[in-house]
């Protein structure tokens, strides 16, 4: 019998849906913060903030994919938007969220394959599904996301202008 294992996920909302990343390659949740953009950039790369003296590119998943910002109340602005702040190899990288969730654990039994697409997000970019109630917690892969050669166009944008010429 296989040893029943659990992960933690921190949650958030991208539009309708709902996704979560590996708590381990969570560096911290920020509120919203002035962002520099950054000339000659990827179109998904909002810019540039400081965080404790230290440059983080600030990556629009929204906009990578495709997906509607969600529409907020006001009775919702204490949760709007922010930043996750991601770890990746020794690089951080913040992405921008409609609304942080909360950490929830994850039986990896409770993991199933992703339909072909979900929300414009393919599935090369997703590691499993996991039915909550009547919603879908979608499991991202933040290292296909960001993998080394994506890295190399937010770390240096004009790697990624010369590239696209």
């Amino acid at each position: 019998m296989a040893e029943n294992r659990q992960i933690q996920l921190v949650t958030f909302q991208l539009g309708e849906e709902i996704y979560g990343v590996d708590i381990m390659d969570v560096k911290e949740i920020v509120k919203v913060t002035k962002v520099r953009p950054i000339p000659n950039a990827p179109y998904y790369v909002e810019g540039i903030f400081n965080l404790r003296s230290e440059i983080i590119p600030v990556i629009n998943l929204h906009r990578r994919f495709q997906i509607q910002k969600l529409v907020q109340t006001d009775e919702e602005n204490e949760f709007e938007g922010g930043f996750i702040i991601l770890n990746i190899d020794n690089n951080k990288i913040g992405i921008i969220i409609d609304k942080i969730a909360r950490v929830v654990t994850i039986n990896t039994e409770e993991i199933k394959d992703p339909p072909q697409m979900i929300s414009g997000i393919g599935t090369e970019y997703i590691n499993g599904v996991i039915r909550q109630d009547s919603k879908y917690l979608i499991m991202l892969d933040i290292r296909r996301i960001f993998n080394a050669n994506e890295m190399q166009k937010i770390i240096d944008p004009g790697l990624a202008d010369s590239a696209a010429i």
